[in-house]
């Protein structure tokens, strides 16, 4: 498994641009919260015990799945996530209920895509996940890192990313220049 630190400047390095970290931190939670909207609304209880209201289904195993592998990489960041996970599944369970449940993801996540899709109009890159899935779970993950850097936390962290993520986007423009 590669590091934070790798996986976090392999996304920087496409993900540099202001605008574009801007137009991310709307679209990525809208999509994440749409797919947790669309998890709750799979059929199955891995656990249901309705009389003490407990109930856990696709969405929460996922995302107990996700936390672990976000704490396998770093802790702090893990804690972030999980603060911020609390209430989507809380809010995107609740919406699932509703008679136009599916309806209400579809557009969020449509939407939420076409943000995404602006803000690397601005960076003249393509997204992370296109060369690697597994970037798709870094995304969150990443925001997470920039409001801990905001805030003045993780500046170890920042300092060993920033300077791979500029190298690697050398790197992917001087490709880009030889296939062009």
């Amino acid at each position: 498994m590669k590091s934070a630190v790798e996986q976090l400047a392999r996304y920087k390095s496409v993900h540099l641009n202001p605008n574009n970290i801007k137009t991310h931190f709307v679209g990525v939670p809208l999509i994440i919260w749409s797919l947790f909207v669309m998890l709750n609304l799979i059929p199955v209880h891995f656990i249901a015990l309705p009389e003490q209201g407990i109930s856990v289904n696709v969405a929460d195993v996922f995302a107990v799945g996700v936390l672990i592998y976000y704490a396998m990489l770093h802790m702090r960041l893990a804690l972030g996530m999980l603060l911020f996970i609390m209430p989507v599944l809380y809010t995107s369970n609740l919406v699932a209920q509703h008679q136009y449940g599916l309806w209400i993801a579809i557009v969020v996540f449509v939407v939420a895509w076409v943000i995404q899709l602006i803000g690397h109009q601005y960076e003249k890159a393509k997204p992370a996940f296109i060369d690697d899935l597994n970037q798709l779970l870094i995304g969150p993950f990443f925001l997470m890192a920039e409001v801990y850097f905001m805030l003045g936390f993780e500046n170890d962290l920042n300092k060993q990313i920033t300077p791979l993520a500029i190298t690697k986007r050398r790197e992917l423009e001087a490709l880009r220049k030889v296939a062009g």
